[in-house]
């Protein structure tokens, strides 16, 4: 159950009890009732906003991870494997990095 419904079963708590109108508990109850109903509906467009705003900064820093990449090109300092990520300029499978003089599967003189 989310925020927006347990306001909503707070409110037909409230009337399910049949308070009485006149008694000032009940304008109270009824008063803390619609404020945790407007919190609970600002709480969900919150949620709502944030999830946007989520993906979105998602997309900017894959963004700007591919500008970083086109500027600086690959990062240098890399050691890990060929297979973890894409830091070896040759297309092959194999696990041989940029320094060598020669790749292990000779695609360097395919260029």
């Amino acid at each position: 159950m989310n925020i927006t419904e347990k306001a909503a079963y707070l409110k037909g708590l409230a009337e399910g009890i049949a308070l009485d109108p006149a008694k000032p508990e009940t304008k109270l109850i009824n008063a803390l009732i619609d404020c945790v109903n407007e919190l609970a509906l600002t709480i969900a467009d919150m949620d709502e906003d944030l999830d946007t705003l989520e993906a979105y900064i998602e997309e900017i820093d894959e963004d700007l991870g591919d500008a970083e990449e086109y500027l600086y090109g690959p990062d240098d300092d890399c050691d890990c494997d060929f297979d973890d990520c894409d830091c070896c300029d040759c297309d092959c499978d194999c696990d041989c990095d940029d320094e060598e003089e020669e790749c292990c599967c000779e695609c360097e003189t395919e260029e």
